[in-house]
This record gives structure tokens, sequence and C-alpha cells, in this order.
């Protein structure tokens, strides 16, 4: 089994020794954008998951800014996660039916200017979810950048009954991003089902367990200051 870390920095590594990394750079440290990102969203936004979709919660990295602008363009509409969901409301809702500019509302220094943030008790069931990632294997194991925000998100939508084992999660990345290895996995990890590249579509069929909601015994305590709806929610599960 591999860990997370080695995979990261090699990752990274091949991106840019052969030149597959785009802007912004540096790639490492990041979920990077990547040659090809928009070849890749064209596959991904044919899926039958996505194609017809209502609502889709997607990441607000770069590689993924194609796919979130053909999902807008669909009249599919979607909610970003606010950096480090630090804000009350940390979800920006994008319904392209109340949006003048679907191309510059896809963008992470745009969608505040054109969304309306929203807190997770106001998103709605969702249809699929739209993740990015460094790296994930053909069995549905992801590897994002370290700093579990993406899993996260997953767990408030997860407790708040948003979305299920049926809820199908995609992710976009480079062929070279897409391994064929084993990958050491934590319970708060949430796996892959379909992933697009370039020149695939890669249906996972995973069998990884996914997370039921917030594994509160692995927040510390700066983690809960940093996302004010943590609290919130823990209050409420407490009050519950």
């Amino acid at each position: 089994m591999s860990e997370k870390d080695p995979i990261r920095r090699r990752v990274w590594d091949r991106l840019e020794a052969d030149d597959i990394a785009r802007f912004p750079f540096p790639p490492h440290g990041r979920i990077t954008n990547f040659d090809g990102a928009d070849a890749a969203a064209d596959r991904a936004v044919s899926l039958p998951e996505l194609a017809d979709a209502d609502a889709v919660k997607a990441n607000p990295d770069a590689p993924q800014l194609p796919l979130r602008r053909k999902l807008l363009h669909n009249g599919t509409t979607v909610y970003m996660a606010v950096p480090r969901l630090a804000a009350d409301r940390p979800f920006v809702e994008l319904d392209p039916e109340e949006i003048s500019d679907l191309d510059a509302a896809a963008t992470i220094s745009q969608m505040s200017n054109y969304g309306r943030k929203v807190g997770p008790e106001e998103v709605p069931p969702l249809d699929a979810i739209v993740v990015g990632s460094v790296a994930v294997t053909e069995d549905g194991a992801r590897v994002g950048k370290g700093e579990g925000y993406s899993d996260l998100e997953y767990a408030v939508l997860r407790g708040l009954e948003l979305v299920d084992d049926d809820t199908p999660v995609v992710t976009t990345v480079h062929d070279v991003q897409l391994l064929e290895e084993e990958v050491d996995t934590e319970r708060y990890d949430v796996p892959i089902d379909v992933v697009c590249t370039p020149t695939r579509t890669v249906r996972t069929e995973t069998t990884r367990p996914r997370p039921t909601g917030i594994f509160w015994d692995d927040l510390d305590a700066k983690r809960l200051e940093e996302i004010p709806v943590l609290d919130r929610l823990r209050e409420e599960e407490s009050d519950g």
C-alpha cells in the first residue's frame, strides 16, 4: 500500500517536469491545473450522472473550471464551497437562470459576485459531487492536496442527508494522475465513482465505504474554530 504524501510529491513533480501543469503555478501544494482539463470536462459533462443534473456541488479549483462552466451552460445549479469553509454560509449557489455571465460566475474570484452565499441547510439534495484530485486510483481511492476540506464538505452534506451512498462522485484529472497502485485511505476519505481524463472515462465500481457524516473525534479545536458551520452543526446534533 502506498502512503499519500509520497504520491502527492511524485505526481506534482511529474506534472511539472513533463510540462503538463498549467496556471496557476507552481503545481505543488494544490489541486493542479493540467493540459487537457477542457477535454476531461467534455467527457464528464456528457456522463448521465451530470448531463441531466439539477444540482451539483463542485470544488472551486482551476482544473474543474471548464466543468463548472459547462454545467452552468447546461442549466445545472452549481454549489461551490467557500475556500476553507471559512464563512457562516460556506457555500455559493450559482443558479444559471439568475446569472448574466456564466463563464465569469464559475471562477473562484467571481463566484461571490454572481452567486448567493448559503448555509448547508439551504442546499437541496444533490444529484452529484465534483471534486478535484491530485491523484486517483482505478478502484476509486482519491488523493487530495492533504488539507481535508473536500472530505469535510462531503461529511457536512452527508450529515444533513443531502447526499447518500448513491450520490455519484466525479473527478477530472490528467492521465498521469490516474494510478494503478493501491493507496492507504482513512475512514473520512470519500471514494471516486467516475474518473474523466482527456482520453478516458473510468468507472471505478468502487467498493470503498463512504463516510456517513462528520467524525467529530478527528477534528481538533483549531479546525472547529476556523470553520464556523461546524460548531453550529455540532450543537444541533447534540440538541437532537
